[in-house]
């Protein structure tokens, strides 16, 4: 069973930084992508940026230039660096990753439990 823990959320005045983690652990043969997305209370869960196995990165327009997503195979961790955060940027982060648990599994997504950011005055 893969299981994937975030951490590094807060409340963080607009224009503040912070930067998320997420840890996944288990029996992971391979990893495809990386993702981050959000949910802001009363809206649907949205991308914010993935990263891919062989490194390249997609942000959603909104964030381009303020969020780095970066991704390490080797421990199985990605982070979210956030700057210039925005009162729009609030919401529940969620880390998802899309992979093999085993060498003859399918690929599957994992979510971790989200971790809630805040930016606010």
């Amino acid at each position: 069973q893969v299981r994937l823990v975030e951490s590094g959320g807060g409340l963080v005045r607009p224009g503040g930084s912070l930067t998320l983690s997420c840890a996944a652990s288990g029996n992971i043969f391979e990893v495809a992508t990386m993702r981050w997305y959000r949910q802001a209370p009363g809206q649907q869960r949205e991308l914010v940026a993935t990263v891919f196995h062989g490194g390249n990165t997609i942000y959603r327009d909104s964030v381009t230039g303020r969020f780095t997503i970066s991704g390490d195979n080797a421990k199985n961790t990605v982070h979210l660096q956030m700057s210039n955060l925005k009162p729009e940027d609030t919401g529940v982060y969620y880390c998802n990753i899309v992979a093999r648990a085993g060498a003859t599994a399918s690929m599957m997504a994992y979510w971790g439990q989200g971790t809630q950011v805040t930016v606010s005055s």
